[in-house]
């Protein structure tokens, strides 16, 4: 199930008629109150969350979830009307998964959410651990221990991670990481692969210091510097 909480009637149900007549059941709210009622019945794949909402807004409601442990990790797009970079940024500090601002091409938004779908599922991870220094990472139990401490990561933060040590050593440019991170074209939205970083390197506390900034190219993640 997907929950679409967008309080526009109109396109709250173009979105969700398109998502249910594609093969993704979806359900719509109005308000966060409808949506936090839902949730305590069932916790879907996926949330499409409008920043602008009656009740309480969207940014609020993204804290709430990944402060939670049972919704830490479950993957949101934001939607919303406001098109500058600081909104941008800001949503995707606080824990978005993706981005996407009206109005917004309906086949587009559909082909992000069944991406962001194909990257959350278990099958999709592969049984390996990954270990450098005091970080250490299991892809197929979704586990980051970063000196002795678990570490909770959004899904595109933990993507991110995996890709950086998948490629260890390796420098990775920005436009590489969007695409395959993201898996789509985000021209000209390198600013975002920035944030996710600034945000892993906080999470993870000392360990931090082992992904690697080179200047004029992207990332790395190695031995600390």
């Amino acid at each position: 199930m997907i929950y679409v909480v967008e309080d526009d009637s109109s396109i709250r149900e173009l979105v969700v008629y398109t998502l249910n007549q594609s093969g993704l059941p979806a359900q719509g709210f109005a308000n966060a109150q409808e949506f936090w009622a839902a949730l305590a019945e069932e916790t879907p794949r996926l949330v499409l969350l409008d920043i602008m909402l009656p009740d309480e807004d969207g940014l609020t409601i993204l804290k709430k979830l990944r402060s939670a442990a049972a919704t830490a990790s479950l993957p949101v797009i934001m939607l919303t009307a406001k098109g500058s970079e600081y909104d941008r940024v800001l949503g995707l500090d606080s824990g978005a998964d993706d981005y996407v601002p009206k109005p917004f091409g309906i086949m587009e938004l559909l082909a992000r959410v069944r991406g962001l779908l194909r990257r959350t599922e278990p099958a999709g991870q592969k049984s390996l651990e990954y270990h450098i220094g005091e970080l250490s990472v299991y892809p197929d139990k979704r586990q980051v221990v970063a000196a002795g401490q678990y570490v909770q990561l959004t899904l595109k933060e933990f993507e991110l991670l995996l890709l950086l040590l998948e490629n260890e050593n390796i420098v990775l440019s920005r436009d590489r990481i969007l695409s395959t991170v993201w898996g789509y074209d985000f021209d000209g939205e390198t600013r975002t692969v920035d944030v996710h970083i600034r945000t892993l390197r906080r999470k993870l506390g000392v360990c931090g210091d082992y992904i690697q900034t080179v200047r004029g190219v992207g990332y790395k993640i190695g031995g600390a510097q």
